[in-house]
C-alpha cells in the first residue's frame, strides 16, 4: 500500500504533493509521457527518487494521483434553470471532456495505477459530488428528484462506457436521451 493513504493534509507532505504533481504535468508538456521516469520527476520537483517510490510505490501510482485531481472538477455545476436543463449541460460537458483524448488518458492512468480501487471511488465522488449539488439547486425550486445512485447508473455509468469503448458514438443527442430516462421523460 502507498503511503498516500495515510498522509495528512496540509505542511510538508501537501508541499512534496505539489511539486510533484506539477513537474509531472510539466515535463509531462515538455517531453511527453513516454520518457517519464521516477528520478526525472523527482529532480524536477527538488525531491529524491525514494521520496516518490516511498510516497506513490512506482510510476504508475504517480501517474494515477495525478490524473485523479486533474478529473477534480473546478467549478460547481451550471445552473440552467431546470434539474432537466442542468443534468443535460453537465452530461453533454462531462461527456465532452471525459471523451477527449486527454481525458480518456486521464481516465485510465488513475484505474491502471488503482490496485486498491481508492482513486476510482475518488472519481466516482466527484461525479456523486456534482449531480448532487444539481439535486439540491433543483429540490429548492420544488422539482422532484432522483437520488444520486440512480443518476450514477443512468447517466453516468452509460457515458464512462461509451467514453473509454465507443467514443465515437457520443453527441450531446445521446446525452439527452440518457437524461431523460433517468428522468423518466419522453427524449425531445
Amino acid at each position: 500500500m502507498s503511503a498516500r493513504a495515510t498522509t495528512r493534509p496540509g505542511g510538508r507532505s501537501a508541499r512534496i504533493q505539489q511539486s510533484v504533481h506539477r513537474a509531472v504535468r510539466e515535463l509531462e508538456a515538455e517531453v511527453g509521457r513516454d520518457t517519464l521516469t521516477v528520478p526525472l520527476i523527482a529532480a524536477r520537483a527538488g525531491v529524491t527518487p525514494s521520496t516518490v517510490y516511498r510516497r506513490w510505490g512506482d510510476l504508475r501510482e504517480l501517474l494515477s494521483d495525478v490524473a485523479v485531481e486533474r478529473l477534480r472538477p473546478d467549478a460547481p455545476p451550471a445552473d440552467r434553470g431546470s434539474l432537466r436543463a442542468d443534468l443535460e449541460a453537465w452530461a453533454a460537458q462531462f461527456a465532452e471532456e471525459m471523451s477527449s483524448t486527454a481525458g480518456r488518458t486521464y481516465v485510465r492512468d488513475a484505474l491502471q495505477g488503482d490496485p486498491e480501487q481508492g482513486n476510482a471511488m475518488r472519481c466516482s465522488d466527484y461525479a456523486a459530488e456534482q449531480l448532487k449539488a444539481v439535486g439540491v439547486r433543483a429540490a429548492g425550486r420544488g422539482e422532484a428528484v432522483p437520488d444520486v445512485e440512480t443518476l450514477l447508473d443512468t447517466v453516468v455509468a452509460p457515458l464512462m462506457y461509451r467514453i473509454l469503448f465507443r467514443p465515437s458514438e457520443l453527441s450531446t443527442a445521446y446525452t439527452d436521451r440518457l437524461v431523460a430516462a433517468a428522468l423518466g421523460l419522453p427524449s425531445i
